[in-house]
């Protein structure tokens, strides 16, 4: 949720700030801003909606600087608008560009009124820049009135401030909100994620919750929490430039979805030994820790949340581990009671996430000895905070609706439940067999690849609707959301999902000719209970889709359409089984002209409560 470029530099930064931006704008694209610091003068440009705005007003009145800041923004306090879009600046002398929120900032803003503070904006992130102005009075230059400003904030930040009074220090610090500095030659940049600044460097280093840097041409400086000066090592991406660009594809997502293949071979490179799984894959000690656990905790938000489901039902029906899972954000503040030697396993694309990282937090109170995040980012928050982590190497993945971020998920996932049902039920045997599985698994989703233009003709009956509904039953009936999901962020069709075996306890009153029911039916134990679901759905004029096994007998059924998928093993199936929702909410949404990279109201990094 919104996203933060800065840098210093001995050339112009403008045109670095403004890539910059472009390549977060999956972070946040209600407004964007840009500011720097030329002739002892702030330059600031902002625009409402997305960079290109921003882009076209740069070109007409161009503004040049070595030191700058920049922002796109999601909204949270405010509306979007010009006034609301940072960089903020109090009195010509401070600029802030923040992410986050700080929840004292009605506090704040009264003693700022009272003391002649003027405010341009409804959000929160002016008070901070005001109180950085009012600090510099009383100290000795802008890190430390930075320092002394910070003490004061409630919340979750990550800054990058600018003063004409330090017009060759650019300070970062953050709290709860991710920020890198990219370290160039000569030149230093931040960012909120490393995709802003692969063009200019590969090198990062990674600031740790509470730290704050001064930043300039010759170096820079780091203070942790505690107010230590520290030094944080500099890692080298693999990333390139060009791994977060459209290519040959219209949009991310279908890019995304198409190198689904290629990220769950990635998801189980190295990971397995004469097709046994290598448990040191989680960290050095996991091998004690699995020894250890005697039941499974999930804490995940959205599409995540979704493949926590599905992996609930492998824990309990193939390892036989007693596995629960919850939405962090009712976790947290539900009083929850975890039962010993629980593994808490958090589920992540970002590592930022914050109402999981706030629910991890809360479940090591209430005594959780043990910790694994899987998660997409290998610096992130959640990999910190964890005592052991699985990398589900999906590179990365910029279309606001997730696809090859879930899959790997689900990979990963699975190699968790083979990894901890050694101890309880799985047999050695059925562990070859799933491990089989999961290695033809890029192959199968190829072939499922192949029903894209047959599912884009299917997509036109979706022009017009309103409404659908997504059944599934078993680990399906997660599938079955998550398809849901997929339809309404990106389509802004209302959508639904329910375990087929729930229609008759009020859902069916909603069956009409008008209501698409969409089914994922693969051959498992379910198939004749589910049958009997789609025939109350028939018998009532309801239009049904079904993705079913290529094996089953097609239906006479007038109100029966069916998509052959190709035959795959129950164990997983739900992977499988995904990527035709994926490519039918995609073309649904291309044919209703939304934008399906950059849904509104929508971000990627959810990184605010």
């Amino acid at each position: 949720m919104c996203g933060i470029v800065g840098g210093i530099a001995q050339r112009n930064v403008v045109p670095i700030l403004l890539e910059g931006l472009k390549r977060l704008e999956y972070r946040g694209y209600d407004s964007a801003g840009l500011a720097v610091i030329d002739d002892q003068k702030i330059h600031r440009k902002r625009a409402l909606g997305k960079v290109k705005g921003l882009e076209m007003m740069l070109e007409a009145e161009p503004i040049v600087g070595n030191i700058g800041i920049a922002h796109t923004r999601w909204a949270t306090h405010g509306k979007p608008s010009t006034a609301n879009a940072h960089p903020h600046i109090c009195r010509n002398k401070v600029a802030v560009v923040h992410n986050g929120i700080i929840e004292n900032h009605d506090t704040l803003r009264s003693d700022q009124l009272q003391n002649g503070y003027i405010f341009t904006s409804e959000t929160d992130t002016e008070v901070i820049v005001h109180e950085i102005y009012g600090a510099l009075n009383s100290t000795d230059n802008l890190l430390n009135a930075v320092k002394k400003t910070i003490k004061k904030l409630e919340g979750a930040y990550a800054l990058g401030v600018m003063s004409i009074d330090s017009p060759n220090t650019l300070i970062a610090c953050r709290k709860g909100s991710p920020l890198v500095i990219g370290v160039g030659i000569g030149e230093y940049f931040i960012a909120s994620d490393i995709a802003a600044l692969l063009p200019v460097t590969q090198r990062f280093i990674f600031l740790e919750d509470g730290d704050i840097a001064a930043i300039t041409i010759d170096g820079l400086v780091i203070y942790d929490i505690n107010d230590n000066q520290v030094n944080r090592p500099i890692k080298e991406s693999q990333l390139k430039a060009d791994s977060v660009d459209k290519g040959a594809y219209r949009h991310y997502m279908l890019k995304e979805i198409y190198e689904q293949p290629f990220a769950i071979s990635q998801a189980l490179e190295g990971r397995f030994i004469n097709n046994r799984l290598l448990e040191n894959a989680f960290g050095h000690n996991a091998t004690e820790v699995f020894d250890n656990v005697k039941s499974v905790q999930i804490l995940a938000c959205g599409t995540s949340y979704h493949a926590g489901l599905v992996a609930r039902y492998w824990f309990e029906q193939l390892a036989g581990v007693p596995c629960n899972i919850e939405v962090a954000s009712e976790f947290r503040y539900r009083n929850p009671v975890l039962a010993p030697d629980t593994l808490i396993v958090t589920l992540s694309q970002s590592g930022e996430t914050a109402d999981t990282l706030a629910a991890l937090q809360e479940a090591k109170k209430l005594g959780g000895k043990y910790s694994l995040a899987i998660c997409n980012v290998p610096e992130s928050s959640l990999i910190r905070e964890s005592d052991l982590a699985l990398l589900t190497r999906a590179g990365p993945e910029i279309g606001v609706a997730s696809t090859k971020a879930f899959t790997t998920q689900l990979v990963t996932l699975m190699m968790l439940v083979i990894a901890l049902g050694r101890r309880f039920q799985l047999t050695e045997l059925q562990e070859q067999k799933i491990t089989s599985e999961l290695f033809a698994l890029p192959g199968k989703v190829e072939k499922v690849l192949q029903l894209d233009e047959q599912i884009s003709i299917l997509a036109e009956q979706f022009a017009e609707k309103q409404h659908a509904l997504f059944l599934g039953r078993g680990t399906q009936y997660p599938i079955a959301m998550e398809g849901a999901l997929k339809l309404k962020e990106i389509s802004y069709i209302h959508a639904e999902a329910y375990p087929a075996g729930e229609l008759k306890h009020g859902p069916l009153a909603l069956i009409d000719a008008d209501m698409p029911v969409i089914v994922v039916a693969p051959n498992n134990s379910l198939l004749e209970k589910l049958k009997s679901n789609m025939q109350e759905v028939s018998a009532r004029g309801g239009q049904l889709i079904v993705f079913m096994d290529e094996t089953l007998a097609s239906s006479n059924d007038v109100n029966v359409q069916i998509i052959k998928v190709p035959q795959v093993e129950n164990e997983i199936a739900p992977i499988v089984y995904t990527i035709p929702l994926q490519l039918l909410s995609y073309h649904v949404a291309v044919l209703k002209g939304t934008d399906v990279d950059q849904p509104r109201n929508l971000a990627k990094s959810v990184t605010v409560e």
